[in-house]
């Protein structure tokens, strides 16, 4: 697998997943066996960064930025974060994902990485300039995305109910009891998917735990969810079906009998995003929107070009420790953002 990070040997599992019985925790199914990972400037973990907040909380101007602790440059929770995440302590493999929290569970402020700000902070969501929570109530769960994966707006899963991909990275749903702060990164273990329809468009939502959670060693798949946990599955599935009706929308859609899918079906969800955020980064997929409606190559160029390109251009000419230059992030009508 090609992504922006230095190059070590990334093996995987995916074959084996599917095919054969494997103990769970020896899986990470992403991309082709002994496929060379880039990794110049990514980062494995958590463990060499920190966040530090960027105006007045509560104020459309208000960003959680993220930094490395030595040279306190910037890092962006979306494109500067492997997939996989790596052991601190021994710079290996594990088998899980790294996972980028959004919204701390029992919270309501809908926050979100600004993947078309440069350097990608976080930030509060706002539609006309007032600030958006959900006014459905506290969500019930850790909410956030996975690094370097991207829901293709060009590509229709043949599940999605001819639904197109949301724009976005891959959404996550964190069933652990730690309350996960935004910005904060974990390991987490893939238990399975469910696909949202979204005003039309496909919007996957992974169902995850903490690598380190007490429930952790008895989670392995989705069955186990319902097994241990029973009513947890379903819970999510009505949270996202009503969130948006107290708004005045209608109640949302899902794809493949609103089922959840198991670890594998979810880890090929993983894998066709992550290519389509290789794809992304590296311009491919720029190169290939002859035949798409303008709608989507602004949306995409918006993404590779105004957001890829000064990044790097941020990274090459701000000097070490300056990583608040005034207001970078460009002023945008929101009124088109994508929903959550």
């Amino acid at each position: 697998i090609k992504t922006r990070t230095g190059k070590i040997l990334f093996e995987t599992y995916f074959d084996k997943m599917v095919n054969e019985t494997v103990a769970p925790e020896d899986m990470v199914p992403i991309g082709n066996s002994q496929q060379p990972l880039t990794r110049s400037n990514s980062h494995g973990s958590n463990s060499n960064l920190e966040t530090l907040n960027h105006g007045v909380k509560d104020t459309l101007n208000y960003r959680i930025r993220t930094v490395d602790k030595d040279g306190k440059g910037p890092v962006s929770l979306w494109h500067d974060i492997s997939l996989v995440h790596i052991d601190p302590d021994t710079d290996q493999e594990t088998p899980y994902l790294n996972f980028v929290n959004e919204i701390p569970k029992f919270s309501r402020k809908k926050y979100e990485i600004a993947t078309d700000e440069v350097g990608n902070p976080i930030k509060q969501d706002e539609k006309k300039g007032t600030l958006r929570e959900f006014k459905k109530g506290d969500i019930f769960f850790n909410y956030g995305c996975l690094p370097q994966t991207w829901e293709d707006p060009t590509f229709v899963h043949p599940d999605a109910e001819g639904c197109r991909g949301d724009n976005d990275p891959l959404d996550v749903c964190e069933i652990g009891a730690r309350i996960i702060k935004p910005g904060d990164i974990r390991p987490v273990k893939i238990l399975g998917v469910l696909c949202m329809i979204d005003e039309g468009e496909a919007d996957w939502k992974l169902v995850t735990i903490d690598a380190e959670d007490k429930w952790a060693p008895f989670l392995n798949n989705i069955e186990d969810v319902e097994e241990q946990l029973p009513g947890q599955l379903d819970a999510i599935r009505e949270w996202f079906r009503t969130y948006k009706i107290p708004d005045g929308k209608p109640p949302n859609v899902f794809g493949l009998d609103e089922k959840f899918m198991d670890k594998a079906y979810a880890m090929g969800i993983v894998t066709e995003c992550h290519h389509a955020w290789e794809e992304l980064v590296s311009g491919e997929k720029e190169r290939k929107l002859a035949e798409m409606p303008e709608s989507v190559k602004t949306m995409v160029r918006k993404l590779s070009k105004h957001n890829l390109l000064d990044v790097e251009v941020e990274r090459d000419f701000i000097p070490t420790g300056q990583i608040d230059p005034p207001d970078f992030a460009e002023d945008h009508d929101d009124e088109e953002a994508l929903d959550f």
